[in-house]
């Protein structure tokens, strides 16, 4: 399997002195999703959680929504071209629907690789994204100013490659009263909720209703589309939204946090689950 981390020789400035010392980095490497043999998506990843990954993936595209709809996942041949000899570098992963489950149309193929941070580039239609949600979303839950000021932190102490490299993003999922469900990483964001969602799918959880995902960075609207997909009714960001998230979350009811530092916030969307101090 590939490595999360790598070491590299480097030179370290600090205060006028320069010393070489090993770091420690985060492995970046693409994942190609295939479904029944055919190239879908191609992502760059953290290797780790990759099938998790790529359900989380088709979800998100709205080609499944529930365990059952998956009848297979497995690596298949992915060798270095440059080197014949060498084994299977466990970066393709192919997907096998269950019977009557419907393939995903041509016209979800990407026509670029994506990058690690963008993971809908090489869209040729805004159309192409709004995926039909198969959960609508639930009412609840109802979440204090003072649990949601508390989320990153949480999320940042369990970060355990984070606090090697410095350089990996994170998705944590929280259930309403604030209970850590689970946390992912990966260079992208958009990849760290996808293995939080394909795990769900795994578990049979999906759709998550009652929950929170917290993600590092900005809230694109591709984050708020999984979410939504997921059944996912609360998304925060520790940064900035963007518009189109913005109207997305307004769309489908979704409550969108922005900004979340500590006790200041900048709530978008779907208001009506948050606990707000009266007067």
């Amino acid at each position: 399997m590939g490595r999360v981390t790598e070491r590299r020789r480097v030179l370290r400035v600090r205060d006028g002195r320069v010393d070489e010392r090993p770091d420690t980095l985060t492995v970046e490497e693409p994942l190609e999703i295939r479904v029944a043999g055919r190239r879908l998506a191609v992502t760059m990843r953290t290797p780790g959680d990759d099938f998790a990954l790529a359900c989380g993936f088709l979800v998100a595209e709205g080609v499944v929504a529930a365990a059952g709809e998956v009848s297979r996942v497995v690596y298949c041949g992915g060798r270095d071209r440059s080197d014949p000899e060498a084994g299977n570098s466990y970066n393709v992963v192919d997907i096998a629907l269950a019977p009557g489950v419907a393939p995903p149309a041509e016209s979800l193929e990407r026509r670029v690789t994506t990058t690690s941070a963008c993971g809908i580039c090489g869209r040729t239609e805004l159309e192409a994204v709004r995926t039909t949600a198969r959960y609508p979303l639930a009412s609840g839950p109802r979440v204090g100013l003072d649990l949601l000021g508390a989320l990153p932190d949480r999320v940042r102490a369990a970060q355990r490659v984070f606090e090697r490299t410095g350089g990996l993003h994170a998705a944590g999922l929280f259930a309403g009263d604030g209970t850590l469900l689970d946390v992912r990483e990966d260079v992208g964001r958009h990849n760290a909720v996808d293995k939080v969602v394909g795990r769900a799918l795994q578990a049979g959880r999906l759709p998550l209703d009652g929950t929170v995902l917290l993600v590092s960075g900005r809230a694109s609207f591709e984050l708020v589309q999984k979410a939504v997909m997921a059944g996912i009714p609360v998304l925060a960001a520790v940064s900035a939204p963007s518009s189109l998230a913005v109207d997305l979350a307004l769309e489908t009811g979704l409550t969108l946090v922005g900004f979340l530092r500590g006790g200041s916030m900048n709530i978008y969307a779907g208001a009506e689950r948050v606990v707000l101090p009266s007067g």
